[in-house]
């Protein structure tokens, strides 16, 4: 079988293990779900415990065991390929590919009410002008899409750069019941709590964007497998020394949240709207918040660039697979990067943004674009738990039995996900109308790629009987 790390696609090998380990935090470790968690209240502590254990642990296991047994570039989507064929890799790649595209767009929709912070109540206004917001974002479009082109060599130091920010913003914020206790500030800071959720839609919806939203990432890096060193070994090892950093941090972090917003939580925004609210916009603490919020557009601006660049790598690959045209392979003739699939996805990033940006309010706006990029990736999950118990009988018998088991698990985690996605946990405009346009986005773009695929393997059999000589009958 010849897969995607044949000679002909060999590529550089930029990716060492401190990157992997710094991505793996900047991948996974957004500063919006610790905001999303602290809207449970004291419930908190119990629904991080259940989702770590539910979807978390069986996720880890699952990128440790398949890369090492297929560390190839692209990542899910050779191992959706290897184990169940065309149709389902290239679906899985499809919504991959949704995903990045509209998950870099949701990165970048929040600089504006990133800056705003940053900048103090006087920009207050910045984040529901339209068009100051999308000038800016269409900006920093422009410097993620440069980045791409450079290549790794270049970019993956804005990456190292953002997973290090991330990590100060945390420990910062981890930090903050403390600056209010020497300050003599009242806080109600109790991050080890336990109690239960009231049980509606609403804290359903909340546990499910914690479960699959904040913890997914881990298998993302994979997809740069083929521009990782000795990926097979290295990848898993990020797994394993990241994973506890990022549990940490989200529990310390949203205990922080908790105790300073009082149930007041912007969604968007949680980690510069505390530090507001603890640090004050006047004197030392308001530089030291506007030092911290600062950090966090270089953080934001890493993970948009870390996962633009893996959502270009992906049309890439599939052309060498022929399942897209040739087109999307052409490599840039000095950087040796997919120019033409980086220049597409970027035109495809600022339509997303043009679009969600319509008629709505920010929060709005933020969520359906984030709803809209998680259920493509929830999708894309879906097939990576069931390659355990549903793949190929050869690659089956290649992986660990307890994989089938932890899988299992982390396919009813991510389908419980999937199906209260559609449910808004911060006001809309129309509810219905909401959940509608989830669901249409999900259901169109996988009947389209359905469809494409169709007409891409009609023609490519067309192109082979062409090409094919003639055969003279035997007389």
């Amino acid at each position: 079988m010849q897969t995607s790390s044949s000679p002909e696609h060999s590529l550089k090998r930029q990716l060492r293990l401190r990157d992997l380990v710094l991505t793996q935090i900047l991948c996974v470790v957004g500063s919006s779900w610790v905001g999303i968690a602290a809207g449970l209240g004291r419930a908190e502590l119990l629904m991080w415990a259940a989702a770590m254990i539910l979807f978390y642990a069986p996720l880890a296991g699952s990128v440790i065991a398949l890369n090492r047994n297929m560390p190839l570039e692209g990542g899910l989507y050779a191992w959706s390929r290897i184990a169940f064929g065309e149709l389902a890799g290239f679906l899985t790649a499809w919504n991959l590919w949704v995903y990045g595209i509209a998950v870099t767009a949701t990165i970048l929709y929040a600089i504006p009410t990133e800056l705003a912070y940053l900048i103090g109540p006087k920009a207050a206004w910045l984040p529901e002008n339209h068009g100051a917001s999308l000038a800016v974002v269409g900006c920093t479009i422009l410097v993620v899409t440069g980045m791409a082109l450079r290549g790794l060599e270049v970019s993956k130091w804005l990456h190292n750069a953002g997973g290090f920010a991330i990590l100060v913003v945390f420990a910062t914020l981890i930090l903050l019941p403390l600056w209010a206790h020497v300050h003599h500030e009242p806080v109600r800071w109790s991050p080890l709590t336990m109690a239960l959720p009231p049980l509606s839609l609403h804290s359903l919806a909340l546990f499910g964007q914690m479960l699959f939203g904040a913890l997914c990432g881990l298998e993302y890096i994979a997809i740069l497998a083929g521009e990782s060193s000795n990926p097979a070994r290295t990848i898993g090892q990020s797994v394993w020394i990241s994973s506890p950093v990022i549990c940490a941090m989200f529990i310390l972090g949203t205990g922080s949240i908790e105790a300073f917003t009082r149930g007041s939580i912007d969604y968007i925004a949680p980690i510069p709207q505390t530090l507001r609210l603890a640090l004050g916009s006047t004197g030392a603490g308001s530089v030291f918040a506007a030092a911290a919020i600062l950090l966090l557009q270089i953080r934001l601006l890493g993970a948009a660039s870390f996962l633009f660049t893996g959502v270009t790598r992906l049309p890439m690959v599939a052309g060498w697979d022929s399942l897209v045209p040739r087109w999307f392979t052409r490599m840039h003739p000095r950087w040796k990067t997919p120019s033409n699939s980086i220049l597409f996805t970027s035109a495809l990033v600022c339509l997303l943004v043009l679009m969600a940006s319509i008629g709505v309010h920010a929060q709005e706006a933020f969520q359906l674009l984030s709803n809209a990029s998680l259920t493509h990736y929830e999708v894309a999950y879906l097939f990576m738990f069931a390659v355990p118990f549903l793949g190929s009988r050869a690659l089956r018998t290649a992986l660990p039995g307890w994989l089938r088991w932890s899988s299992l698990v982390g396919f009813v985690a991510t389908l419980f996900s999937l199906l209260i996605s559609a449910y808004p946990f911060v006001d809309v405009v129309n509810a219905r109308l909401y959940a509608g346009k989830i669901i249409g986005v999900v259901v169109g773009s996988n009947l389209a790629g359905i469809c494409f695929y169709q007409v891409r393997t009609r023609m490519a059999h067309a192109q082979l009987s062409e090409t094919e000589p003639a055969t003279l009958p035997i007389e």
